[in-house]
């Protein structure tokens, strides 16, 4: 469709720069573009996800340590957080078929470089490439199901275009193992080019409407994203490495730190002092955007839950990646049960009672994982995960509808500044989400570790009669009754550990269960506290 081809009525006039025009469409290419959202939602996020869950296997293929390999995730999320600084306004400027489509071949190509040549440096270049074309595929989302929907429904489709990039990295998680290691993880590779050339193609096949371009980019946007891209990608570095190479005993962690901060300063002070700032922070200050930017933040780093803390514990139990397929078969449909709950349930009335029902889903599930042993497998955490993956879909799309319900109140102006504050909120913190729970889960197996040892005594007769075991069932493989004494001492030294990390996983549970009660409990305090200001004023 074009501009030239259809006289647009000034009803179907975006709302604002960079959207696409809403006219009445035909059935079938309402079909279409609701295909065309199903494919970009979980597409978005899905070649991320398969670095992410094999990311050791990958660093051991292209002769990297883990600590490198790490990287790759960090690098993702710094360029996905920091995109819309850039991409908010390309779309405005340039149009959505220029942008959109430069980055799916640059996508493609960098896809292709990653099969022909899979080093690390192609695997860094197309995880910063793959971090923007995530950014722009989330939005195109939201857009395709604008198009879809008719005009009473389409403020749905804000709810349902953040939940299906949710999906991700369950769906990430059922692919099995052998398939995308085969020829040296080449597998992997082929299938990431292949999402991005389907969606180069689904995406040309049913192009969204035109759009009005109008100037948007100022000299001094230029200046703050060269100031914002790199702090973020040094925080997101630290976060990443953080609890690997531990924090107090690596100086290049710090010195990033210390880079990083005058970088965001000087970007603040420069957004501070414009008369249209990219990022306006004066208004950001209010008190409703600053509860919601904390809350957002709190909730995605609660929900490291799953990615970190289920998948870690299990992983300690030996498991693979293979073992959890079922698990993620059924956290992703709880995913889309949350999502038609949120449909289903959403209002403006409504968003801060689903939000604190998120919460409390989450802090059920996480109690439940609390309980964990050694003897955890899949099946004891299905009911848990569940929750946890409904909570994560009945959150995230209430929240960004309290986020653009203020940017229709005050003017399109301030849509970078809601869209970057949250992107940074529920990618950084999803990093922040991993790092803190992995840090605490290391402090607290140590901790356990030297509190179990202490009831290791070789005058205890348990302990004897556990080391004799263990040397009686070395004894087929080991002659030497001094190497099966050795043997026999190091299976139970493992068996310790063993049982210190399940319990270090089972405090960062409880971690996740407080952080969620008290997520839930301050947004119903601030609820309380405003009806009692205003007993009249029916909204929350």
């Amino acid at each position: 469709m074009s501009a030239e081809a259809y006289a647009f009525a000034p009803e179907e006039r975006p709302a604002m720069p960079g959207s696409p025009y809403t006219p009445a469409l035909s059935t079938p290419r309402r079909i279409a573009c609701f295909c065309v959202a199903l494919l970009t939602g979980p597409a978005s996020t899905f070649g991320n996800a398969l670095v992410n869950t094999n990311v050791s296997s990958l660093a051991g293929e292209m002769g990297v340590f883990v600590v490198q390999a790490s990287l790759l995730p960090a690098i993702y999320v710094a360029m996905n957080a920091t995109a819309n600084l850039t991409l908010v306004k390309a779309r405005a400027q340039f149009g959505i078929p220029l942008v959109l489509n430069g980055l799916l071949i640059a996508y493609v190509l960098a896809g292709l470089l990653q099969v022909l040549a899979p080093v690390y440096a192609s695997a860094v270049v197309i995880r910063g490439v793959d971090g923007l074309t995530a950014a722009v595929l989330i939005t195109i989302t939201v857009l395709y199901l604008m198009q879809a929907l008719p005009g009473k429904l389409q403020p749905l489709a804000l709810v349902i275009g953040i939940s299906l990039p949710q999906l991700g990295t369950p769906l990430a998680r059922l692919v099995p193992v052998d398939l995308l290691a085969e020829g040296g993880w080449r597998g992997l590779h082929l299938m990431e080019l292949g999402v991005a050339l389907t969606l180069l193609a689904a995406l040309n096949l049913a192009p969204l409407p035109p759009t009005v371009k109008t100037k948007a980019f100022e000299r001094l946007d230029l200046v703050t994203i060269a100031l914002f891209v790199p702090a973020a990608l040094l925080i997101c570095a630290v976060l990443a490495e953080g609890r690997i190479l531990w924090w107090t005993d690596t100086p290049w962690l710090g010195w990033a730190l210390a880079a990083a901060a005058p970088l965001a300063v000087a970007g603040v002070l420069i957004e501070h002092r414009r008369a249209r700032p990219l990022l306006d922070f004066r208004w950001l200050r209010g008190p409703d955007l600053v509860r919601f930017i904390l809350v957002a933040a709190v909730v995605r780093l609660a929900l490291a839950e799953q990615t970190y803390g289920a998948v870690g514990l299990l992983s300690a139990g030996g498991l693979t990646n293979d073992q959890l397929r079922m698990l993620f078969a059924i956290v992703a449909l709880a995913m889309v049960a949350g999502a038609v709950l949120a449909v289903l349930t959403v209002s403006e009335r409504r968003l801060p009672y689903q939000v604190i029902a998120a919460c409390l889903a989450i802090a059920l599930g996480a109690w439940m994982d609390s309980h964990a042993s050694n003897l955890t497998r899949p099946p004891q955490l299905y009911l848990s995960q569940a929750l946890i993956g409904a909570g994560t879909t009945l959150f995230i799309g209430p929240a960004l509808v309290f986020g653009m319900l203020r940017v229709l109140r005050r003017g399109a102006d301030v849509l970078v500044s809601v869209i970057v504050p949250f992107s940074v909120t529920q990618n950084v913190g999803g990093l922040t989400g991993s790092a803190l729970l992995g840090t605490v889960q290391t402090i607290s197996a140590h901790a356990h570790a030297a509190a179990l040892s202490e009831h290791l005594s070789a005058a205890d007769p348990q302990v004897v009669a556990r080391l004799q075991g263990g040397a009686a069932a070395l004894a087929g493989a080991i002659g030497d009754p001094a190497a099966r004494s050795a043997g026999s001492a190091a299976l139970l030294g493992d068996a310790l550990n063993r049982e210190a990390t399940v319990l270090a996983f089972n405090d960062t549970f409880t971690l996740v269960v407080g952080i969620a009660l008290a997520t839930a409990l301050f947004i119903a305090a601030v609820l309380l506290r405003r009806r009692w200001r205003t007993p009249s004023d029916p909204r929350p």
